[in-house]
């Protein structure tokens, strides 16, 4: 994949990227029996309150099921028909047909090409695409779609162009190495996908113009110091009067929000750091 530049004939096409869309199969719409309606929040929660000011507007989409678990089709070999766009998510999506007349999306990996045959299970090729549990891959590997949990589904690395890499096994987990940089440990019964995700070259993608973020649902962001007080915690004051955060006061700068109480004792190294924590699994 590539991007597409544009001749600077406007100030907001100077600067303008798009993907090329050249791994797009040609000609085919999306597999009706795998859409289901999306609905947008406008950034309002279930009571109907705005909790997110920025969100808002952007394009009609459709939500296009991916299946993330592939554990009740071991054993079952599936044909790639095509390689679609997902409105929903930054990498490409696969669609398969399985030998059992099952039609299935899936995240497509580099390298993944109509017509290719891919499977599941224990026993499967050790090629991008395929799925297994991370005990049966060997180390070095790069994969995606990661399981925290048995038979949860995927639910690490799952973004364009990102991938994990196992480091090492011990006992009945195994190391992997994160895309942050963080090292933890998996329980080797967890299912993994082959490969690197698609669409690379998504995080160098130029918006270009302001309109551009409305089309995906951004709206306008307002500085929280250039608010009343009334509107956000930062309100009012300058620019040294109070730490950074949110409109509810959380800080937003330097303060860990992340629960680290049941995670903790897998994290073997923490993004950013350079030395081990000292923290094993007991």
């Amino acid at each position: 994949m590539a991007l597409k530049k544009f001749r600077p004939v406007t100030p907001s096409r100077r600067l303008y990227s798009v993907a090329e869309f050249s791994e797009i199969t040609k000609g085919k719409a999306p597999e009706k029996s795998l859409l289901a309606k999306h609905s947008k929040s406008g950034g309002r929660n279930c009571h109907g309150r705005e909790t997110n000011c920025n969100t808002g507007g952007g394009h009609k989409r459709r939500y296009r099921i991916v299946d993330f678990v592939r554990r009740d089709k071991l054993a079952i070999p599936a044909v790639v028909v095509s390689i679609e766009y997902d409105p929903n998510r930054s990498a490409r999506i696969a669609l398969l047909h399985y030998v059992d007349g099952e039609k299935r999306y899936i995240l497509a990996p580099q390298g993944l090409t109509v017509g290719q045959k891919i499977s599941a299970g224990p026993a499967a090729e050790i090629k991008p695409g395929n799925a297994l549990p991370i005990k049966n891959i060997p180390t070095g590997e790069p994969i995606h779609n990661v399981e925290l949990k048995v038979g949860c589904g995927g639910q690490l690395a799952r973004s364009a162009g990102v991938a994990m890499e196992l480091i090492a096994k011990e006992g009945e987990y195994a190391l992997v190495r994160m895309p942050s940089g963080e090292m933890r440990k998996i329980f080797q019964e967890c299912y993994a996908t082959i490969g690197t995700l698609s669409n690379h070259e998504h995080s160098n993608i130029d918006i270009g113009k302001a309109g551009r973020s409305r089309w995906l649902g951004v709206r306008p962001h307002t500085r929280g110091i250039a608010k009343n007080p009334v509107d956000h915690a930062m309100g009012g004051r300058t620019n040294g009067g109070k730490h950074p955060c949110s409109p509810y006061g959380v800080p937003a700068k330097g303060f860990k929000t992340r629960n680290m109480k049941r995670t903790a004792k897998f994290i073997v190294r923490r993004r950013g750091k350079t030395a081990a924590a000292a923290t094993t699994v007991v």
